[in-house]
């Protein structure tokens, strides 16, 4: 399963530093906009101590992680929607994307330039969320007008169409994302087709810069926090939005060094915690994708589904013929196979179980598979 999530964001906030942190995977990175003209795409292993301590059970050969992919597009800067900077090229990357990260710079440097000028986040989501806007206005509007003819014929699917579209035109006119209206069962696949940019899955990653000035550890005289800080605070609880803090410079300068080398360096610089592997982890719960294992002295192994899929349906992550194929499936959750110390001792148990076609996969199960 090939799932991405767009990494967006204003010229000079940290986009292409924090995709090189992620995948070791090297990129142009300069002080100036649009440093980065195509978009890099990287596979990133997701952090799972689960899969680890199922390989030491098993004594495996092989350990395989289960993977995200995060695509580096160039900074959006204001007029994208209508084609200023590269801004149409910007946009049909981040369509072509499942979910978007819209990095955010929250310290200040005078030596690191700021297209405005000034450090104000909710300023640069604005920015960014508006183009977005404008770009999918763009997009129901002229869907809109194609629809008319097929609307006064009458035509059953065109009304439905047309009901859901406008509802979402006047959602963006009023300056919020499509992904804010409700659509119906017969609503949902229509509105899914038109691919619109708002309707993916936001999580924001805010910059921070270890030893600088950052927003959220900013106080006055007073003790009161940095009022820019609590606008993006109040920002994120009232939309509900999900976000991570990263230090996107220092987790570079660190990523070819090895996981102790890193706790070391991270331990000098006053941060223990880098927010990479929450950041990878939190895109692959945006995604909707939970892992289950096989294992094995060959090969312990973690498959990405989405949550929700059915045994034969999750077995397609193995061989697309496992759907058509599948039996039964003999499933046990990790925690308790490694508490049991083997298969046997499960199985006398109990605790391995026989599921059939609709067993729903869990996050964490350990499958064997019968076809």
């Amino acid at each position: 399963m090939s799932l991405s999530i767009g990494i967006v964001g204003l010229p000079n906030v940290g986009k292409s530093t924090l995709f090189n942190a992620l995948t070791k995977k090297s990129v142009l990175v300069a002080n100036y906009p649009f440093a980065t003209i195509d978009p890099s795409v990287g596979v990133v292993a997701v952090p799972d101590e689960r899969l680890y301590k199922l390989a030491e059970f098993s004594k495996t050969q092989k350990t395989v992680p289960a993977i995200v992919e995060f695509v580096d597009i160039a900074g959006l800067v204001k007029g994208a929607s209508a084609g200023e900077g590269l801004g149409n090229q910007f946009l049909t990357n981040i369509r072509e994307t499942d979910a978007i990260a819209e990095v955010v710079r929250i310290f200040e440097d005078d030596n690191i330039i700021h297209v405005d000028g000034k450090i104000n986040p909710i300023k640069d989501i604005e920015v960014i969320n508006l183009e977005l806007i404008l770009a999918d206005m763009q997009t129901v509007t002229k869907r809109l007008a194609n629809l008319n003819r097929e609307v006064k014929s009458g035509k059953k699917e065109a009304i439905i169409e047309h009901g859901i579209l406008t509802k979402v035109l006047a959602a963006l006119e009023a300056g919020k994302l499509a992904g804010t209206v409700h659509a119906d069962e017969f609503e949902a696949p229509l509105l899914k087709g038109m691919h619109l940019l708002t309707m993916k899955k936001f999580m924001y990653v805010l910059n921070k810069k270890t030893g600088g000035k950052n927003l959220n550890e900013m106080k006055d005289t007073q003790g009161n926090p940095d009022p820019r800080w609590v606008a993006l605070t109040n920002f994120f609880k009232e939309t509900g939005a999900g976000y991570v803090i990263v230090d996107a410079g220092t987790e570079h300068d660190l990523k070819d060094m090895t996981d102790a080398e890193k706790a070391e360096m991270r331990s000098g610089l006053g941060g223990l915690d880098n927010g990479i592997d929450d950041l990878i982890k939190k895109g692959y719960e945006l995604l909707d994708l939970i892992t289950y294992f096989t294992t094995g002295e060959k090969e312990t192994r973690a498959w990405t589904i989405k949550r929700g899929w059915t045994a034969p349906l999750a077995g397609t992550a193995i061989h697309t013929d496992f759907k058509d194929k599948f039996i039964r499936a003999e499933v046990i959750e990790w925690d308790k196979l490694i508490e049991a110390g083997s298969f046997g001792v499960a199985r006398e148990k109990g605790w391995l179980r026989t599921e059939g076609k609709e067993y729903v996969v869990k996050d964490g199960d350990v499958m064997e598979f019968k076809i």
